[in-house]
């Protein structure tokens, strides 16, 4: 793990855009398309700013969610609404998106059909993920029922969480694709955070299940 320190917010966005921007640029010099997972909630949305407007060839670049919450696209929890208004815009306007959310039906009736379109893009090119204060990462909430098997080295590619502290099922990739991703970047902001993810070094993953992705990761953190 390397472990990278900001003075402000603004700083790290501009900073770790432009450490994704050159991994998604290094990958394409020797394969015809990159794949890039990003989170959802509050912290990507600075970076976000600053890497849609990178001179990537963003039409080769297919990018989905960590996970998505089962909500309507245009619901104001949906990931993929707050992905298509932060980071596909300028020259990011390019890139693909693979929804996670259909309009009809449960998770577990379209999984298969979403992870048959999921795992010709593995492994991920480049990954960016965010981390709770209960040390969750994507939908992997310690102690939610099914955390074992998303945790597992032969889980599948996604996977259907349902925490009780959420209001929603979600989808969620699961640890072995993410921790298997070629280039990975942990954002984290706040003292809560920091410690947080300290607490979770020192703990199982199906506790801390931020744990199980962070082999040759590199954390980015400001207050």
């Amino acid at each position: 793990m390397k472990f990278n320190e900001y003075p402000d917010q603004d700083m790290l966005a501009i900073e770790v855009a432009n450490e994704i921007a050159g991994d998604l640029k290094t990958h394409l010099l020797t394969h015809d398309a990159a794949s890039f997972a990003v989170p959802g909630g509050t912290s990507p949305g600075l970076i976000f700013d600053a890497l849609c407007a990178a001179d990537i060839e963003w039409g080769r670049v297919q990018v989905m969610a960590t996970d998505e919450r089962w909500v309507p696209a245009d619901s104001a929890r949906s990931n993929a609404r707050m992905i298509r208004a932060r980071l596909l815009q300028n020259r990011a306007a390019a890139a693909h998106l693979l929804p996670f959310h259909v309009p009809e039906g449960q998770p577990e009736e379209v999984l298969a059909e979403l992870e048959a379109q999921v795992v010709p893009q593995l492994p991920l090119s480049v990954l960016l993920l965010g981390m709770g204060e209960d040390m969750h990462t994507a939908s992997l909430f310690p102690g939610t029922d099914g955390i074992e098997a998303a945790l597992a080295a032969d889980a599948p590619a996604l996977i259907v969480m349902r925490p009780d502290s959420q209001p929603e099922a979600r989808i969620s990739l699961t640890a072995r694709v993410l921790d298997s991703a070629i280039a990975k970047h942990l954002v984290i902001f706040g003292d809560a955070k920091r410690r947080a993810l300290e607490q979770a070094m020192t703990l199982p993953p199906e506790t801390a299940p931020v744990q199980a992705v962070m082999s040759e990761v590199t954390v980015h953190w400001a207050p």
